[in-house]
């Protein structure tokens, strides 16, 4: 299961699909979680919430009680604004790790206490960041090999086994610290810690000794990389951004637009090799996404149409600040019908004919989490200003939770 990034967009679009999922007793079926940015924060949650993890062909009870309504509360609240303007505050200007590090705080308040050894062998945790020294992904692995919980690395560095006792909460900071808003997080690795690493160049410890990760986003927003060569299965939830035309509007626009050009078309190939691996059934599986059409997988299930998904809801900012209950009703709808029309368009026909012989759907009627928000125009009126990113946030409103 890969939970792609998009801040709390995505990680509300992911909370959705997973509803569906848990439903039709596929998430117990997961065996690994591999996220990226705002699906990291999403998965430190479910780290947290789903203990101990049900078993295969089961649904976990209370689920909007012990996962829903707290995750509600964590979209409602804004924890990217006091990590920046901790960061200008003068006896931090010379400390460039203080944005993150807060931010790091921020999710060990409000979204888990966990340390990265306490993560779970099944589902297998991968959350992943970006090693900005040697531009590849870096991996927090929860797998125990030969009686080591864990590992931390990547195959250019190498790895610490086992797992270094982080707060897992550091990890998703790591995971999610976006540029130019965050920093990187600076490891201070000893280089022979790290073993495995393929680069051996006469300048690896100095190198090693700088690592600093960045968002997982910057390398791979779909978190595909740890898991297309090891498993036949793959289910991928995308609610990353979509590129958008603009008009030029000068020097420093061109700069960033030329940077956002690049990004958009590492993950257009990325899309593009996972979808035709699916035709050529090199991988089995199913992807949605964001701008993803409930029609368009040949299902005429009750969802949000093409215009309002192009024009609103994949316009949805992609970022840290509160999220109205409008917002969070809207993208967990829009994520629930997509993951059931593509799990009925794609794995149901998969199942019955032999393909996934192993994999079963227990047979669980769809019904939409807050059918109040599927009105066209209430949810146009509602999120009519939610593409805009704020300065300074928005502020928490009272009773966020919208679970029922």
């Amino acid at each position: 299961m890969c939970l792609s990034g998009g801040g709390y967009r995505a990680a509300l679009f992911h909370l959705g699909a997973l509803r569906r999922l848990n439903e039709l007793g596929l998430l117990s079926q997961v065996d690994a979680i591999t996220s990226v940015s705002g699906g990291s924060i999403l998965a430190a949650h479910l780290a947290e919430r789903i203990r101990p993890w049900p078993g295969s062909g089961t649904t976990f009870s209370g689920w909007r009680e012990r996962v829903e309504a707290p995750f509600h509360d964590i979209a409602a609240r804004n924890v990217r604004t006091w990590p920046i303007l901790n960061r200008l505050l003068p006896w931090n200007w010379l400390r460039d790790s203080t944005g993150v590090e807060t931010l790091a705080g921020q999710y060990e308040r409000h979204v888990t206490r966990l340390r990265l050894a306490d993560l779970p062998d099944r589902p297998r945790f991968l959350i992943n960041a970006t090693d900005v020294a040697f531009g590849v992904n870096w991996i927090f692995d929860s797998l125990t090999r030969d009686g080591i919980k864990g590992r931390a690395g990547d195959y250019q560095a190498g790895y610490l086994h086992p797992l270094p006792d982080w707060p897992l909460a550091r990890a998703v900071a790591a995971s999610s610290c976006f540029p130019p808003v965050f920093n990187p997080l600076p490891l201070r690795l000893r280089p022979e810690d790290m073993v495995d690493g393929s680069y051996r160049g006469a300048d690896r410890g100095r190198i090693v000794a700088g690592i600093r990760l960045s968002d997982g986003g910057v390398y791979d927003n779909l978190g595909l990389e740890p898991v297309w060569k090891s498993y036949q299965v793959v289910l991928v939830s995308d609610g990353g951004g979509s590129f958008e035309p603009d008009a030029d509007r000068g020097v420093f626009w061109r700069l960033q637009r030329y940077v956002t050009i690049v990004d958009s078309q590492a993950r257009a190939l990325r899309k593009r090799w996972l979808i035709s691996n699916f035709i050529n059934k090199e991988l089995l599986g199913a992807y949605w996404g964001i701008r993803s059409v409930a029609v368009h997988y040949g299902q005429h299930a009750s969802a949000y149409p093409e215009r309002l998904v192009h024009e609103v809801i994949s316009k949805v900012r992609t970022d840290l600040d509160a999220f109205s209950k409008a917002e969070i009703a809207v993208l967990m709808n829009h994520g629930y019908t997509l993951a059931d029309t593509a799990i009925e368009r794609h794995v149901r026909p998969m199942i019955e004919d032999g393909s996934l012989a192993e994999v079963t759907i227990r047979p669980t009627p769809a019904r939409i989490p807050f059918p109040e928000w599927m009105d066209e125009p209430a949810v146009r009126q509602a999120l009519k200003n939610s593409h805009k990113v704020l300065l300074l946030g928005r502020r928490r409103g009272p009773a966020q939770s919208t679970a029922r």
